[in-house]
């Protein structure tokens, strides 16, 4: 029997097997480039916030105003903690607290300006350099990446507030 022929006849949990390594191999080479993208559209703004603080950025980017409660348990931190954040954002110019109109006891937190144009500056640089690298492919090999990328956010799921506070986000 021939080096081919043998190569087709292996047992299918063997090339299931080889398959998964490769693909957990291509996952993680995948997630470092990820993150150096990331740490590349953050590095000029880090000497102006940090990550965590950057993270109730982008939260109150999607969702609009939001109470304190509802904010620190979006971050998947200590109310207490959030109001600590949200002082540190407050004097920085990025967030406002607003009486909540509904309920004079709750104070809303908002993204001001200032805020918003801090998370479009770090958004859209890190969409130009993922736009940069995948231009480097061909078609087919960015439809290969869309379909890839898709799949595994489907799979994968928005990851927890618990799951980010490794990262201090």
């Amino acid at each position: 029997m021939s080096a081919h022929l043998a190569e087709n006849t292996a047992s299918p949990s063997t090339t299931d097997a080889d398959l998964d390594a490769r693909a957990v191999q291509a996952t993680l080479a995948a997630s470092r480039a990820l993150m150096g993208v990331m740490a590349r559209s953050m590095a000029s703004v880090l000497d102006q916030i940090t990550l965590p603080q950057f993270r109730v950025l982008v939260l109150l980017s999607t969702s609009g105003a939001l109470r304190t409660g509802a904010l620190a348990e979006r971050s998947g931190v200590h109310a207490s903690t959030l109001t600590r954040t949200a002082d540190r954002l407050v004097r920085g110019g990025w967030v406002r607290r607003l009486e909540n109109p509904l309920s004079r006891r709750e104070v809303l937190i908002e993204l001001t300006d200032a805020g918003a144009a801090l998370v479009r500056e770090v958004t859209e640089r890190r969409a130009a350099e993922a736009a940069e690298i995948l231009s480097r492919l061909s078609p087919e090999g960015r439809e290969q990446v869309l379909a890839g990328f898709e799949a595994f956010a489907t799979a994968a799921a928005e990851p927890t507030p618990q799951d980010l506070l490794v990262l201090g986000a």
